[in-house]
């Protein structure tokens, strides 16, 4: 653990005490409301913890007791994958429903990764750390689909650059709650953080950035659409910030949609289905597409019969 001082300059008088020490150490803001949390932001003498919400009148002087770093590094573990394709600067893998991409903490392993680390060794990029070798994009847990690994850092950072560029072809599938108003259409919306929940994201304004997703309606059923969509870019959660935002969530999403999931549905009915992108080091284009996986299939027969 180690302790520091901070006197707090008079400019900072009316800012709230999470915000004056996030700016002054340089830390996450979300780290320092845990530190206050835990009573680690005191006066000088420790005695006195501050509260998360407490509002400075500067040249106080703030003890921060700063914890010593918890240290998580994925270790390979003998997961089964479905490698779609495969060849020395790269891998697609078809991830299945419930299985999250990378460890974090409190999640530190029957991830993805520690799949990968068993397949390929040591042969993963390192542009992402130790937790995330190879990763270039990420689909949340509760989505299934296609995802490209990189094996070396020259295919990682080619691949990323596509991304940035919107080169890169993504088109998912979803079943969404309710009809849209159009049969195809585009949601150019930004996305950010959620103001008042940190572990969702929103369309913004402020701390945002731009985000645009299009759809086409595949089929109507009743109190349902099944839906194509196609990312041009890739926000965290975005298809399902979008469609929330429409007014149909995903179907099964419990975090930006009803609390009830559906019959027959256990998180939302999202799966990316198809990737194209130039090869990272041939320059070759590559195009590879997912079948809906049985959990997609159940649910459209389900409503099949409504």
């Amino acid at each position: 653990m180690e302790d520091k001082l901070l006197t707090i300059p008079p400019e900072m008088a009316g800012k709230r005490i999470d915000q004056a020490v996030s700016e002054l150490l340089g830390s996450p803001r979300s780290a320092v409301q845990k530190w206050i949390g835990q009573g680690r932001v005191t006066d000088p003498a420790g005695r006195f913890p501050y509260g998360k919400n407490t509002r400075l009148k500067g040249e106080e002087t703030v003890l921060v007791q700063i914890p010593d770093p918890v240290v998580y590094e994925a270790k390979a573990e003998d997961i089964p994958l479905e490698i779609v394709y495969e060849d020395s600067d790269l891998l697609v893998v078809n991830k299945p429903k419930g299985l999250v991409v990378h460890p974090a903490p409190g999640n530190p392993d029957g991830t993805l990764v520690n799949a990968l680390l068993a397949h390929c060794g040591e042969s993963l990029s390192g542009i992402n750390g130790v937790l995330r070798p190879g990763i270039v994009h990420r689909i949340d847990k509760n989505t299934s689909g296609l995802l490209i690994v990189a094996k070396n850092d020259r295919a990682h950072q080619g691949l990323a650059e596509q991304i940035q560029a919107h080169s890169f072809k993504r088109l998912y599938e979803a079943v969404v709650q309710g009809h849209l108003r159009q049969a195809s259409g585009t949601v150019e919306a930004p996305i950010g953080r959620h103001p008042a929940d940190r572990k969702k994201m929103a369309v913004v304004e402020r701390h945002s950035r731009p985000a645009v997703t299009h759809y086409r309606v595949l089929t109507s059923y009743p109190g349902y659409d099944h839906v194509e969509l196609r990312l041009e870019t890739g926000r965290t959660h975005q298809i399902r910030v979008h469609m929330a935002y429409l007014g149909h969530p995903v179907a099964g999403d419990t975090v930006y949609g009803p609390s009830r999931q559906p019959p027959g549905l256990d998180g939302q009915c999202l799966h990316a289905r198809t990737i194209g992108f130039r090869h990272p080091v041939t320059g070759a284009y590559l195009e590879f597409t997912s079948p809906l996986p049985p959990y997609f299939r159940d649910f459209l027969a389900r409503l099949q019969t409504l």
